[in-house]
């Protein structure tokens, strides 16, 4: 006990900071564009539907470490996006924690796009119908009726992609690097922590990453549980 508490005193709490700081910033990008693509997934149907939701589920199933290879060559130093955006701003995503947001916000995506699509494809057409025969314009409708009845599901998606981003490691670590007090997240600090032999501290923020994660499954859990 006297040794966490030591720990817990000496411990320098901007890693769990900025994890909070990137799984936030990359949730909030992951919802807006999961839902807009689990709309168009969920309720439009083209040719290519299919290719485009399989792209876009990519991440969930690539090793982290080819995701933030990818985003190195989109958007490296070297690459001509990387390039303008330094040679006109100053500006790189490299060794930056904002580097940290895309990559989590990359492989959080999947996680809100198929709770999306599964959400807004499970909504009663008729419910629809029934409110444009009130004059109700399109966005009206996907307003008023198609998204909050959506709403539970792209929340519990929104949840579980907040734990991912949390968790997110490899593809952070190629982007963003671990560097302390700017790039190093969480998951960063334990590595680095079991690395150096502090087996104390890695413990420690084993049990707080493990407590967050647990808080949120559990919330995205009710939010799916049948009513």
């Amino acid at each position: 006990m006297d040794t966490t508490r030591a720990l817990l005193a000496g411990m320098d709490w901007h890693p769990l900071i900025l994890s909070l700081q990137v799984a936030a910033w990359a949730t909030a990008v992951a919802l807006v564009l999961g839902s807009a693509l689990g709309w168009l997934v969920g309720r439009c149907r083209f040719p290519g539907r299919q290719l485009l939701e399989a792209a876009c589920m990519l991440p969930l199933v690539l090793p982290p470490t080819v995701v933030g290879y990818g985003i190195l060559v989109l958007a490296g130093r070297r690459s001509p996006l990387g390039a303008w955006l330094r040679a006109h701003f100053d500006y790189s995503i490299i060794f930056s924690w904002h580097g940290a947001v895309v990559a989590s916000a990359i492989v959080a995506l999947p996680l809100v796009l198929k709770s999306a699509s599964a959400a807004f494809a499970g909504v009663d057409r008729s419910l629809e119908a029934a409110a444009a025969t009130l004059r109700q314009s399109p966005l009206s409708v996907f307003l008023r009726v198609t998204l909050p009845l959506a709403w539970p599901g792209i929340l519990a998606g929104t949840l579980l992609a907040f734990a991912r981003a949390m968790g997110e490691f490899g593809a952070s670590l190629m982007v963003a690097g671990s560097i302390p007090q700017q790039t190093q997240t969480l998951s960063m600090a334990i590595y680095d922590a079991s690395q150096a032999g502090q087996d104390d501290l890695a413990l420690l923020l084993v049990v707080i990453t493990s407590v967050l994660s647990i808080t949120v499954l559990v919330l995205s859990n009710r939010l799916l549980a049948p009513r």
